[in-house]
């Protein structure tokens, strides 16, 4: 099954049960690099080389992200969307190399 990143989302196999949101982080070269922020479901498992690896030959090189990182809960508003605003303050000073 194909996937892509569009609009934030990560479109993926339904292999795993996930929430994911995908936000711009600071890169010293390019500005900004894309940072994949997941919440697996109860019982699930994966490694970020995992999560990196199935998406390399699904999506083009420029949309994978640099990093995932694994969250217990993702900020939601009280109509339920991911608060990707609360997401960049939380990973601020995160930087990739």
């Amino acid at each position: 099954m194909q996937g892509r990143m569009q609009d934030g989302k990560l479109l993926v196999s339904s292999l795993l049960e996930y929430e994911a949101a995908v936000i711009a982080i600071s890169h010293p070269r390019w500005q900004e690099r894309s940072l994949l922020i997941v919440r697996l479901h109860a019982g699930r498992s994966v490694t970020r080389d995992e999560m990196l690896e199935y998406m390399a030959p699904r999506l083009a090189k420029w949309w994978l992200p640099d990093d995932v990182v694994f969250v217990e809960n993702l900020p939601r508003t009280a109509t339920g969307k991911v608060q990707k605003t609360k997401l960049r303050e939380l990973f601020a000073q995160r930087a990739t190399s």
